[in-house]
């Protein structure tokens, strides 16, 4: 039965509500009082949702993920029924005159039953080489992860992250492609896309494993890894790091290469190093680069967040409409010319407005959580990307990986109408009344036409014996 979330009575009830309704408080309430589900409306016009209702929900979103709980949240985007219901139990909460039945499957972040899958692989890892000058030339690795995370993977299109990443690491390999196609450069340029990464970098910890042989770029002689997560809006600009760039390093030339672009180009964009050690003890990690780090390999991560726990980096509001272009243009210049001061000279007026917008549309257009590994739109994203690659880079691989089998999902929606439960108990009453009738006729008539006499019969020579109440008044006794 489902009830609205302004009910003071939600046990084993689904609690409906649309996006203004799911707070923090009454997610937890309806933990507390044992609900059996809680059914999520997201309104299809995202861009006339207010910008605090929308800051909310992040917060309550991020909440509900990190609760261990067997209560399944359904998420889907409204129509005409599911409006209709909603309003169908709001009005039964002011009158208490009807209840609705949902039952079915639906996607959440905790199913309450999980079908494992046995026979999925995750493609988690895609790399393309530049080659630089003679063999031993350094590497200069720039990586980005592409999948999203949010309360359910069918609407986790992660605009800002990490498809901003992605869109900008694409731009970059078609405009180094052509200082490449003349004059070689000093360093390798190494390019990854990398799954898992919402799931603590899992490719890229695959990724780093598969590739620390003798024979790799990353074994040793690496200049710097460069990580871009989320970096489509703000004016902000932070630089990640596990420890801080010695002088005299590749990757302290580089910051000064940064601030110096950040200074000189776009002076109202505030650039800072966000500076956090590794703690071995923790099962997470917050950055790409950390996988990096713990292999003693130099690297930071490119992020207009300076929290690794921001709700945007996990949130299935995180959308097309809340991406700015031009700011990650902007973005994507200041990394572009870093590197090409720090190896070349080129200018922004080689980045395409066009090129970037139709790579960011693509990839919003694509939910790309790690769980829809087998979706047909999956292989499809995956594909392109891989083309995208091949066509500007050298060396271009796959790596594939077997998935955690953990999540599997299932977009079935089965809703009822039904009678209230008043209804129920008059009609279990009206069934336990005729039922008694029914017996009552049928004992009173057995004992009628059925009923035995004992008879004694002094005068007679046979046994005394029973005989039907009908036949003993026959007899004339």
């Amino acid at each position: 039965h489902a009830r609205s979330a302004d009910e003071p009575v939600l046990t084993r009830r689904c609690v409906i509500m649309k996006l203004p309704d799911f707070t923090v408080e009454r997610y937890l309430e309806a933990l507390r009082q044992s609900a059996a589900a809680v059914l999520l409306l997201l309104p299809k016009n995202m861009s006339a949702v207010p910008q605090d209702i929308i800051q909310t929900f992040m917060v309550s979103e991020s909440e509900a993920l990190l609760k261990d709980t067997i209560m399944p949240v359904y998420v889907t985007l409204e129509d005409e029924q599911l409006l209709y219901m909603y309003e169908e139990v709001k009005h039964a909460a002011a009158s208490r005159t009807s209840s609705i039945l949902v039952r079915g499957k639906l996607t959440g972040p905790n199913i309450a039953k999980s079908d494992l899958c046995t026979d999925c692989d995750w493609s988690l890892c895609l790399q393309g080489v530049l080659p630089g000058a003679g063999e031993d030339a350094p590497t200069i690795v720039i990586t980005a992860h592409y999948d999203s995370y949010g309360l359910t993977p069918w609407l986790s299109y992660g605009a800002d992250s990490n498809g901003s990443g992605v869109t900008i690491l694409l731009e970059l390999v078609r405009l180094f492609q052509k200082l490449y196609s003349n004059p070689h450069s000093q360093y390798h340029l190494l390019f990854s896309l990398t799954g898992g990464g919402k799931y603590n970098f899992l490719g890229t910890k695959r990724f780093i494993e598969e590739n620390m042989d003798h024979t790799s770029l990353l074994h040793d002689n690496v200049a710097f890894v460069l990580c871009l997560d989320t970096l489509a809006n703000g004016d902000d600009m932070f630089l990640h790091v596990s420890r801080p760039p010695k002088p005299g390093t590749p990757q302290h030339a580089f910051v000064q290469h940064l601030e110096q672009v950040v200074s000189s180009r776009f002076p109202w964009v505030r650039f800072g190093m966000v500076h956090k050690k590794i703690n071995l003890g923790e099962s997470t990690v917050s950055w790409e680069h950390e996988r990096y780090a713990m292999r003693r390999i130099p690297g930071f991560t490119l992020s207009h967040l300076e929290d690794p726990k921001a709700e945007l980096r996990g949130s299935i509001l995180d959308t097309v409409l809340h991406v700015d272009l031009r700011k990650m243009k902007r973005n994507a210049i200041v990394i572009a010319e870093s590197l090409a001061r720090f190896m070349y000279n080129l200018s922004d007026k080689e980045f395409q407005d066009s090129r970037m917008s139709s790579l960011m549309s693509f990839l919003t257009s694509i939910p790309r959580a790690t769980q829809l590994d087998k979706d047909p739109k999956h292989a499809i994203l995956v594909n392109t990307l891989e083309h995208e690659l091949r066509y500007y880079l050298h060396q271009v691989h796959r790596h594939t990986f077997r998935q955690d089998k953990r999540y599997k999902t299932d977009r079935r929606t089965l809703v009822r109408m039904i009678k209230p439960a008043a209804f129920d108990l008059f009609l279990g009453g009206c069934i336990a009344a005729y039922l008694a009738i029914v017996y009552y006729a049928i004992e009173v008539g057995r004992h009628s036409q059925f009923t035995l006499v004992y008879i004694d019969c002094p005068f007679s020579n046979k046994p005394c014996h029973w005989i039907q109440k009908s036949a003993f008044s026959q007899r004339g006794y």
